[in-house]
C-alpha cells in the first residue's frame, strides 16, 4: 500500500518521509502509555495548558503519522508543527519546571534534532506532494 501512494517518488523522500511517519507513530504510542500508566489527571507535574498539549498529542501524532502517509500536504505541515511545539514544550518540561534526568534531557535533544530535520526536508518533501485541488466554485 505504500508504494501505490509513493509510486515514482525518489527513494530519497520515500525514505526521509518513512522517517518521519515511524516518529511520529511512535510519538503518539509514547504519548498514549504515557496517559494509561500516569493516573488521572494526565501529565499531574505540569502546568494546565503544557498537560492538554501533550494529551492532545494522543491525537495529533498519528493524525500527522496518517496523513504523510497518505501523501496529504497537510500531513507534511501538521508533522512540523507537531515537532516543532512538542520540541519546544518538552524544552519547557525538562529545562523551565525542574531538574530533569539526564535521559530527559536526551530526548529533548533528539526531538529537537527531529523537529529541525524536519523543517529542513520539508521543501524538497513538498515538491513530491500532490498538487492541491482548487475548489469547487459555486458562481
Amino acid at each position: 500500500m505504500w508504494r501505490r501512494h509513493w509510486q515514482g517518488v525518489p527513494r530519497s523522500i520515500a525514505l526521509v518521509v518513512a522517517g518521519q511517519v515511524a516518529v511520529l507513530s511512535y510519538g503518539g504510542v509514547v504519548h498514549v502509555v504515557q496517559l494509561a500508566t500516569g493516573g488521572w489527571p494526565p501529565y499531574q507535574w505540569a502546568p494546565t495548558w503544557l498537560a492538554i498539549y501533550f494529551t492532545s498529542l494522543t491525537v495529533l501524532d498519528p493524525l500527522a503519522a496518517f496523513l504523510l502517509w497518505a501523501r496529504q500536504s497537510i500531513g507534511l505541515s501538521l508533522g512540523i508543527a507537531v515537532l516543532v511545539t512538542d520540541a519546544a514544550a518538552n524544552g519547557y518540561a525538562v529545562y523551565g519546571l525542574s531538574a530533569a534526568p539526564a535521559t530527559a534531557r536526551v530526548a529533548q535533544a533528539v526531538v529537537s534534532l527531529l523537529a529541525v530535520g524536519a523543517v529542513i526536508t520539508a521543501p524538497r518533501v513538498r515538491r513530491w506532494m500532490p498538487a492541491r485541488r482548487a475548489p469547487a466554485s459555486f458562481s
